[in-house]
């Protein structure tokens, strides 16, 4: 499935629309505007069905730099116009934020995609011969099922795949990533794509990574992480992290960097979430429920020398402990 993803510059038009609209306690003649607006193109219709989505979900004030610029606008409601209060939010949190909204919702859109997930979501889909496949947060995939193949494409984020025990002869079942085309057999594997390369890690059986170059197959046995790339497959000795406990609602961690767990945890929240440069190199091992992340990040000053220095509830930099 492939569908034309609405720009950033289109996406803030959407927002700006929806903040015109809530301003003026929604008024018949601004509404139809908006109508003739989301009927010019298609793009921009499918921007606002986003932004509507979207907003259900979290609420503007989750925009990284929106809450800061809704409480401007608020306090100074008593100082300005509320019209140029708004237009101070436009310029302060649209050109912020659009860019960042166009591109979590290309992320994670159910729109363009067989089956996707949220932010902070995991769900699980039984497939047509059997098999069960898990996805993890801000994750999409496409299906192609047909007589010749099973064909599981990641367009983004992270899937683990429990593989029918029931022989397909003539119809592999083959998970597609930017980096690679791999075939399942009766086993269960995670797939990640991040932004430079494919993470595999084997939990049963065997996975095979076809290699266009010379036609063999490479392959991934039980217990093994992978890395593939443009320059090739790398076998991993050591990880900081359990691929799988994702699925149980949890984040296993082996001597991590706290660095990195930070941006392991921000994967499943909304918002800017990091840390200063003296401590980015911590180490923390430990099992952390993903079920409410910030209750997760109120845990990390009672075990480490740091402190949580919130600019608002959605963006958070952890800093030395003074």
């Amino acid at each position: 499935m492939t569908a034309a993803q609405p720009s950033p510059k289109v996406v803030k038009q959407a927002i700006q629309w929806m903040l015109r609209l809530r301003e003026s306690g929604n008024s018949p003649a601004l509404a139809q505007q908006c109508e003739q607006w989301r009927s010019a193109e298609h793009a921009h219709e499918l921007a606002w069905q986003r932004v509507i989505h979207l907003h259900q979900d979290l609420d503007l004030r989750a925009l990284p730099g929106a809450g800061v610029a809704l409480q401007t606008l608020e306090t100074s409601q008593r100082r300005l116009h509320r019209r140029q209060a708004l237009k101070l939010l436009g310029g302060v949190a649209l050109l912020g934020s659009a860019g960042w909204l166009a591109k979590d919702l290309e992320t994670v859109s159910a729109w363009t995609s067989d089956y996707a997930t949220a932010t902070g979501e995991q769900r699980s889909f039984q497939l047509p011969d059997g098999s069960l496949l898990q996805l993890n947060t801000r994750s999409a995939v496409d299906l192609t099922f047909n007589d010749r193949q099973r064909l599981i494409r990641l367009k983004q984020g992270e899937l683990l795949l429990t593989c029918s025990a029931l022989a397909n002869p003539g119809r592999p079942l083959l998970v597609q990533t930017r980096d690679a085309l791999l075939e399942g057999f009766a086993g269960r594997f995670v797939v990640r794509q991040d932004s430079a390369c494919t993470h595999v890690s084997v939990d049963q059986g065997r996975v095979a990574v076809h290699r266009p170059d010379n036609g063999e197959l490479l392959w991934l046995d039980s217990g093994q992480d992978w890395r593939l790339d443009e320059l090739g497959a790398h076998r991993l000795e050591q990880v900081d992290m359990e691929a799988a406990a994702w699925s149980e609602g949890l984040i296993v961690t082996r001597n991590m960097r706290l660095a990195d767990f930070l941006a392991e945890v921000s994967r499943y929240r909304h918002g800017f979430l990091t840390c200063s440069d003296d401590i980015a190199d911590l180490r923390l091992s430990g099992v952390f429920r993903l079920e409410n992340p910030e209750t997760l990040l109120q845990l990390l000053p009672q075990t480490m020398p740091v402190r949580l220095n919130r600019r608002t509830r959605w963006w958070i930099r952890l800093e030395r402990m003074a």
